[in-house]
């Protein structure tokens, strides 16, 4: 099955030719990388938005808005969904 339109990855090449495309996504890469790993741990066990929601014990509109990008959330609340998700949160000063 042939899906239409533009493979994302190659969206993302070509736009980050320009350089201040580029300057911006490094500046926000770490916030998108940690959103990722969220959403792949979550899909790994099978477990809604609404089932992290609970097991964090907060509404699955913070899930939400934290899986797109649109919420800045605290350290601990990052703790907080990680060990909800069996993992641990690790951050490194670079």
């Amino acid at each position: 099955m042939n899906k239409a339109g533009i493979p994302f990855e190659k969206i993302k090449s070509d736009m980050l030719k320009d350089e201040e495309f580029k300057a911006e996504y490094e500046k926000l890469k770490p916030r998108y990388e940690a959103i990722e790993q969220i959403i792949k741990a979550r899909k790994e066990q099978n477990i809604t938005q609404s089932e992290l929601a609970k097991r964090v014990g907060t509404q699955k509109s913070n899930i939400s808005r934290l899986e797109s990008g649109n919420y800045n959330p605290s350290l601990d609340f990052l703790v907080k969904v990680a060990e909800s998700l069996g993992k641990n949160l690790n951050i490194q000063i670079k």
